[in-house]
């Protein structure tokens, strides 16, 4: 029986030869994750079962949407999160690590796992191959503490996308546009599986840029063949022997194919306050902005940070829009601070934060003001996301985010020169 990416991958951890769309199963865990804004109530469920050690072979709980923490009540969460991990032996990704997906891409996801997350983006590792998909605190509790968890088998859409990018067009114009095409709950417990020859030829980085935003169309993951680019991403972060190759089956049959031309493709924006209100850039050009965030989980990688780099060089952010600029992980940070990306953004005017989810979820480093606009290359522009329900947020690519920054109103960056 010929198989999508998702199926196979459950099939496996099931113990079956195959499954079926609409199947509920009861499948392996490979890695469970929570972060330490849904791990103290995971490991609350877990203390309340008696349960003392972990069996999923891989888990781990990061501290990165507040770190460090801004109030007493988010570092006394810290310290349980800290407590538990030293009790139980479950990792601890500590606050100068990163954000919790990115970390799973750099060291625990491997091509062909199931990824259970208490965070909507854990689909993100879908972009190795993995089965990635976000839970409740509870449900993921019990992953951590059984090794197993339930799944009804999604229904997949296949993401056929084809041609060339253009200049200044990136991976996240990509998926803004097709989740203006499907709709915020267009793929709603779906598996969008990406392939074609642009996909094809997609570095890693822009991969898991898509596979993080599958979610906003409502999708349970977001899946990518495992091929050389897998094998060489793991190997840059000395992990080639996590790697196989692993792929749908020619014959696998798809709820819906979505075909995607690269070369038709602008740089898009996602207007308040939802992802799929998608537009070009030109048609929301004069927006005034005043703050810029350039980072999370979504774009916050060294490539990303080179594309904003390439795009700030020799210039400066205007008088009355703040940059912001936060790496997703220490290892990110490390490198474009080796490279002399950091000091571009300084040079720029920008503030360069930790790594960590920063101003994205609204608890610190870049609250919005009453009436702001903020161009973030984040995931979400819900009301309210970024602290203030009076503010308003704007999705972009960084290339994009950085010729709002520059000229101070939103602009297409093919614009900027």
């Amino acid at each position: 029986m010929a198989r999508t990416l998702a199926e196979k991958i459950i099939a496996v951890h099931a113990g079956v030869d195959s499954v079926a769309a609409g199947q509920i199963v009861v499948a392996d865990v490979d890695v469970a994750i929570a972060q330490d804004g849904t791990g103290p109530l995971a490991i609350q469920q877990l203390r309340d079962l008696g349960k003392v050690q972990v069996k999923a072979p891989t888990a781990v709980f990061f501290i990165d949407h507040s770190a460090p923490a801004p109030r007493s009540e988010l570092s006394n969460a810290h310290l349980l999160i800290r407590e538990f991990c030293a009790e139980t032996g479950a990792t601890l990704s500590d606050v100068e690590m990163g954000v919790c997906h990115q970390r799973v891409a750099e060291s625990f996801a491997k091509p062909g796992d199931i990824v259970i997350g208490a965070d909507s983006h854990t689909c993100m590792a879908g972009a190795l191959g993995a089965f990635g998909t976000g839970m409740g605190s509870t449900d993921v509790a019990i992953g951590m503490a059984t090794g197993k968890t339930w799944l009804r088998v999604p229904e997949t859409f296949r993401i056929e996308i084809g041609g060339t990018l253009p200049a200044g067009v990136e991976a996240k114009d990509i998926i803004l546009t097709l989740i203006g095409r499907l709709g915020a709950d267009g793929a709603t417990y779906k598996a969008l599986e990406f392939g074609g020859p642009t996909v094809d030829a997609l570095p890693m980085h822009g991969r898991l840029t898509l596979a993080n935003m599958a979610v906003e169309a409502g999708a349970k993951a977001g899946l990518v063949a495992s091929d050389e680019i897998t094998r060489a991403f793991l190997v840059a972060q000395g992990r080639e022997a996590d790697w196989r190759p692993l792929a749908p089956d020619d014959d696998a049959g798809y709820e819906r194919t979505e075909l995607v031309l690269a070369d038709e493709l602008v740089p898009m924006i996602a207007a308040p306050h939802t992802v799929d209100n998608v537009h070009p850039a030109r048609e929301l050009a004069g927006v005034k902005v005043d703050q810029v965030l350039i980072g999370t989980c979504t774009n916050g990688r060294l490539e990303d940070l080179r594309a904003a780099a390439a795009a700030l060089r020799g210039r400066r952010r205007a008088p009355h829009t703040r940059l912001i600029v936060t790496p997703a992980s220490a290892a990110v940070w490390k490198a474009a601070a080796d490279e002399g990306i950091l000091q571009t953004f300084v040079s720029a005017g920008a503030l360069v934060t930790n790594p960590g989810c920063g101003a994205c979820v609204g608890v610190h480093e870049g609250i919005l003001a009453d009436g702001e606009v903020c161009v973030s290359t984040a995931n979400r522009n819900f009301k309210g996301r970024m602290g203030n329900p009076e503010g308003s947020i704007y999705l972009a690519s960084p290339t994009t985010a950085v010729a709002c920054a520059v000229a101070g109103v939103i602009t297409d960056p093919r614009d900027l020169g």
